[in-house]
């Protein structure tokens, strides 16, 4: 038997020992449960909402639409373009943003930073449409490899915004 293993075969129950004891603990007393959903929604220019107790936040991440309400288990998601929707017990305010960041905290607070967002009633249908046909025209042409990933986002985000303006409609 070479040394390293007589070693270990003394260290090892010892470590064992170690590890089991500093993994026993008390239960502690469950957090506060806040029935309030604090939002807090910014821009790189500007602050939307800030501190704002809100009933609830629905809004479009990529791995789906979510609605958070207060308690909600926390969890950060990216934002893809689409609306985010700001529901307080007086009005109910519809963004569109273009992509960012939400993050739920264990407080029943959310953090969202955004690229851009602004209020759905300012678009119009026909704008929205005659920029989603731009951006499929260039798609369709001969245009540069750059300017046709340009145009891709383009209509990823005309489509999502589209979809938005139609629903609201």
């Amino acid at each position: 038997m070479n040394f390293l293993t007589r070693t270990t075969r003394v260290i090892r129950p010892a470590r064992f020992d170690i590890i089991h004891t500093a993994l026993r603990s008390y239960a502690t007393d469950a957090p506060a449960v806040n029935d309030k959903l604090v939002l807090n929604f910014v821009l790189p220019h500007q602050v939307l909402f800030k501190k704002t107790t809100v009933q609830q936040v629905n809004l479009a991440s990529t791995s789906g639409d979510m609605g958070i309400l207060a308690n909600h288990v926390p969890s950060i998601e990216q934002l893809r373009p689409g609306i985010v929707e700001v529901i307080t017990e007086q009005n109910t305010q519809k963004w569109f943003v273009s992509g960012g960041f939400a993050v739920v905290n264990p407080d029943s607070t959310l953090n969202i930073n955004a690229v851009e967002a602004f209020p759905l009633e300012e678009f119009s249908p026909e704008a929205v449409k005659e920029g989603l046909d731009r951006a499929n025209q260039v798609l369709g042409s001969n245009a540069s490899e750059q300017e046709k990933v340009v145009a891709k986002i383009e209509q990823e985000v005309f489509e999502a915004l589209q979809s938005a303006v139609g629903k609201s409609a």
